[in-house]
């Protein structure tokens, strides 16, 4: 695992750290403490709804992993967590069985949790004001393309993200009503038709 800190990436590569991280409570508490800056274990708790032992346990493990660690306390009692990162990726060349399998677990949780939250925005859109009523939902777009072709594209889309996940560690930069919002990214190549297209 390495973290550029320019981009505050963490890329993962163990398959140890991927397995660590596919746990549907350590994102949880990842997802807290990048919406809410340094936590305590006991508000991370409140806030996840878990015991106050099971949080801190659980930022023990994305801790032994470069996930998070210790922010700087404001009194000698507490103790809060902050993210490593803001940005997490895993090796797109995941070679051995291991890894593999430790990627497609990694891939199938932040999906399911991604459908997850879909779900809770759908429940909740109508009673969103304008123009929050109007943003979020699923699109379908069918490519023809190559690996150097969709690989760029990939590149493009995070050069546009860019500038807006720099307020996720910005507060100040944060434009009057921005609040969080999860974009999530599948890339999934089909097999080709019988007909060779």
């Amino acid at each position: 695992m390495s973290l550029e800190s320019a981009g505050r990436r963490l890329v993962l590569d163990d398959p140890a750290a991927m397995r660590a991280f596919a746990h549907p409570v350590r994102l949880a508490l990842h997802e807290l403490l990048l919406r809410s800056g340094a936590t305590t274990a006991a508000d991370a708790a409140r806030e996840v709804g878990i015991s106050q032992a099971l949080a801190s346990y659980h930022l023990r493990q994305l801790a032994k992993y470069g996930l998070v660690e210790q922010a700087e306390a404001r009194d000698e009692r507490e103790r809060p967590w902050k993210v490593t990162a803001s940005v997490q990726v895993w090796d797109d060349d995941v070679t051995g069985s291991e890894r593999s399998a430790a990627r497609s677990l990694l891939e199938q949780v932040l999906a399911e949790r991604a459908l997850s939250r879909l779900v809770e925005w759908q429940e909740a859109r109508r009673g969103e004001e304008e123009p929050w009523r109007g943003v979020g939902g699923v699109g379908n777009t069918y490519l023809y393309v190559t690996p150097q072709e969709i690989t760029a594209l990939g590149e493009a889309v995070a050069d546009l993200l860019r500038p807006l996940m720099a307020r996720v560690d910005d507060a100040a930069a944060r434009p009057e009503g921005a609040r969080p919002v999860l974009v999530t990214q599948m890339v999934i190549p089909l097999a080709p038709t019988a007909s060779g297209d």
